[in-house]
């Protein structure tokens, strides 16, 4: 396994070769959100693609990579699932995906009918990552693991490109913090490119194993996880992951669900967009300090949008 950190080159190749419905996104000065943030806000907008996620960038270059045919296991909470589906299909490989029986079944429905095996078996995401781990060693297929493969975190690193390319200087770039791909592959490519933007990346106050591994310098794991952004619910870090981000990160912070359900609703009131608490979540992170932000030209990345009608209903619609 090719050991993390990144060559910048590799995000440049990445980004000429991934398929192109996943990359160009979006971006642009949120000024609807001005009054509301006190700072100027670029938001990267990553969910008007096929699986409505980030994900694809990074698992189209990895599938790339590969022999032709290789059968594939991996684990998901739903969103890096969608997008390995969707290079599996493309390319010819087989897929079996396994995932926590509490898995959003929307995310489940869509691996399916990209072409991917669906197991919900695990009691949660790292669970989950176990039985997916066990499956390939018993079966000789490939196990592939995000934030693992340095392939999948370069294809990330093209939203970095894509964003300091156009959007100008930045003061802070604040980055969905999961397993850690895609906080990799941007932090890379801004301390190549513009370093003197700060790195800040956002998890969840119900999942802080990230964070506190990032502040320990050493993988931190937890006993449960209570988020709804199931996209950042890391019990078990992955330490080449960690080992990756002490170097890259300026700090890491984190975000209570509460305040994630209130920027879910301001992206959609005011920008018209659905996105996923885990998708919300540096917005979110703005929202929790306004202070720290204040007069500042930030960026985030608003990654993901897969959310079932009941939750749409729930978090964005229903005021009672």
């Amino acid at each position: 396994m090719t050991a993390l950190p990144l060559d910048p080159a590799r995000i440049e190749a990445a980004a000429r070769a991934i398929d192109p419905v996943f990359t160009g996104s979006p971006q642009f000065h949120a000024e609807a959100l001005d009054e509301a943030l006190g700072c100027r806000l670029v938001v990267k907008v990553e969910t008007v693609n096929p699986i409505r996620s980030f994900k694809g960038r990074g698992a189209d270059w990895f599938a790339q990579g590969l022999p032709a045919a290789s059968r594939l296991v991996a684990a998901t909470a739903g969103n890096f699932g969608q997008g390995l589906a969707w290079a599996a299909r493309r390319l010819g490989h087989a897929l079996t995906i396994v995932t926590a029986r509490d898995a959003n079944p929307l995310k489940i429905e869509r691996m399916r009918a990209l072409g991917a095996a669906v197991h919900a078996d695990g009691s949660d995401f790292d669970d989950a990552k176990d039985r997916a781990r066990a499956l390939a060693e018993a079966t000789g297929a490939r196990f592939v693991e995000d934030g693992q493969e340095p392939a999948i975190s370069e294809g990330a690193g093209t939203i970095g490109l894509e964003l300091a390319g156009g959007a100008g200087d930045l003061d802070a770039v604040l980055i969905p913090l999961g397993n850690g791909a895609l906080a990799i592959g941007v932090a890379t490519w801004f301390r190549h490119a513009r370093p003197r933007t700060r790195m800040v990346a956002v998890a969840a106050t119900g999942a802080p194993a990230m964070a506190l591994s990032w502040r320990e310098r050493r993988p931190v794991e937890t006993r449960a996880v209570a988020t709804i952004a199931d996209g950042v619910a890391v019990r078990v870090p992955v330490p080449a992951a960690v080992a990756a981000l002490q170097d890259l990160l300026d700090d890491v912070v984190l975000v209570d669900d509460r305040v994630m359900l209130v920027a879910m609703r301001l992206a959609h009131e005011r920008l018209g967009l659905v996105v996923e608490p885990a998708g919300a979540i540096g917005l979110a992170a703005v929202l929790a300090d306004r202070a720290r932000w204040r007069d500042q030209r930030i960026a985030t990345i608003l990654c993901g949008g897969n959310l079932t009608a009941a939750q749409i209903a729930a978090w964005l619609i229903d005021r009672s």
